[in-house]
């Protein structure tokens, strides 16, 4: 009888123990390949924030994979061993649910790496820099997820508003940047009534407003002063967008746009901000800029020209064009890539570089692919050497070749504002793998 009893109930939880181990060892399997694929494409190192699990705490549950919002689009965390690693370091964001997630308080978000160094500005948990009165929130301080960078440029001026801080007949805070740090910002400061100036160098959303058509941008709601609760879930870059310019049209928020920021410098008690458009004097600062700075541009003759632009926003403006991209990074081959997908008449990727080792290989297929069939064509070596009219002159190994030309796109990078703010003061630490 009690074998009887040990086959109808064994049996059962054997096959579910069996299906349990075996689906098991298969995501191994691919955890496994991936992280193998990552370091095999130098992409081993993270880009900022990021977890790192204690395997001595780690129980291996799983709830950390499950619990990142990057999932499944990205392998950012996977079980190797019954352990949690961080397979897909370039993949991971900063979203910090894994932490969350973790019942055995394994995780820890750091910045950088052993390896890889991250500059983040020394602040006060008021978001204040080692300059009194100099506030940064956001991506600037380490925090690209647009939910935090909202709270965050929220909680910077409630504390700027609180300490009340004055500069004669000055303004209480100037807001650089228009991104989600400076947009809650600036309903932050209408809500507490403060004289303010918000300054943004290009459009509405910062980063955000370059990231490529449909991209999704929100995982989680969040709060706005004048607002309330944005009920946002999985949200495109075109939907938040348009929300956000409706925040801005029915609260009567003014934003000086095209208005790049040259110099800050104290004076009289607080500080004096010039721009391209002009001077502001004012008690405090708040940067809510990205990490990516200013577009890094060519330094050639014709850059100047209004067919130069400095990122992809929407590849099917160029149908029918002859476009040339320019960088190595992943943000180029996607602009090329994307292009020649969406009709380019003809695409040309340059890089300087004779391979692009810093790319993911998903990126460089996909130009290999369109390179393949005929719609793209790859010049490593090379350098734009003028921009004209009709054509760039391209400098190809020592060759001097002219391409027919109706766009050029910039992917160079930017120039980082670390020294920026350190030519203000404000002391900037170096993070290599701690919090």
């Amino acid at each position: 009888m009690n074998y009887a009893l040990l086959l109808v109930y064994g049996a059962p939880l054997a096959v579910i123990w069996g299906w349990y181990v075996g689906r098991r060892q298969r995501a191994e399997r691919t955890h496994v390949a991936v992280r193998e694929r990552v370091v095999a494409a130098g992409l081993a190192e993270p880009a900022s924030l990021h977890p790192v699990i204690d395997t001595l705490r780690c129980i291996g549950c799983g709830s950390c994979i499950k619990a990142c919002p990057e999932q499944p689009e990205h392998h950012v965390l996977g079980l190797i061993g019954n352990k949690a690693q961080l397979i897909s370091p370039s993949d991971c964001i900063g979203h910090g649910a894994c932490r969350s997630a973790c019942p055995s308080d394994a995780i820890t978000l750091v910045f950088g790496s052993a390896k890889r160094g991250v500059d983040i500005p020394l602040l006060s948990s008021d978001f204040e820099s080692s300059v009194p009165g100099i506030y940064i929130a956001g991506e600037l301080g380490g925090m690209g997820l647009i939910r935090n960078a909202l709270s965050q440029g929220r909680q910077a001026v409630d504390a700027i508003h609180r300490r009340r801080r004055r500069a004669g007949e000055g303004l209480d805070l100037v807001i650089v940047g228009a991104g989600p740090a400076g947009f809650a910002a600036s309903l932050t400061a209408m809500s507490h009534g403060m004289k303010f100036a918000t300054l943004e160098q290009e459009s509405l959303g910062g980063s955000v407003f370059q990231y490529p058509r449909a991209k999704l941008v929100m995982t989680s709601p969040v709060t706005l002063p004048l607002v309330g609760r944005m009920r946002f879930g999985h949200t495109a870059k075109e939907a938040l967008l348009d929300f956000w310019r409706e925040v801005e049209k029915k609260t009567g928020l003014q934003i000086r746009y095209r208005e790049r920021v040259e110099a800050i410098t104290r004076q009289d008690g607080g500080f004096l901000v010039r721009t391209t458009g002009g001077e502001y004097r004012t008690a405090s600062v708040l940067l809510a800029i990205g990490r990516r700075g200013t577009p890094r541009k060519l330094g050639v003759p014709g850059e100047e020209l209004p067919k130069v632009v400095y990122r992809l926003l929407d590849p099917e403006q160029y149908a029918g064009q002859h476009v040339l991209v320019v960088g190595g990074g992943d943000s180029a081959l996607e602009a090329a890539a994307s292009i020649a997908e969406n009709g380019g008449r003809s695409v040309t990727l340059s890089y300087r570089g004779d391979a692009f080792s810093r790319a993911k290989p998903g990126n460089r297929e996909r130009v290999a692919a369109a390179e393949r069939s005929g719609r793209l064509k790859q010049l490593f070596k090379s350098e734009v050497r003028r921009i004209e009219p009709e054509r760039v002159v391209m400098d190809c190994d020592g060759r001097e070749v002219e391409l027919p030309n109706d766009a050029v796109i910039v992917s160079a990078g930017g120039i980082l504002p670390a020294d920026f703010l350190r030519g203000m003061g404000v002391n900037v630490e170096t993070k290599y793998g701690t919090a």
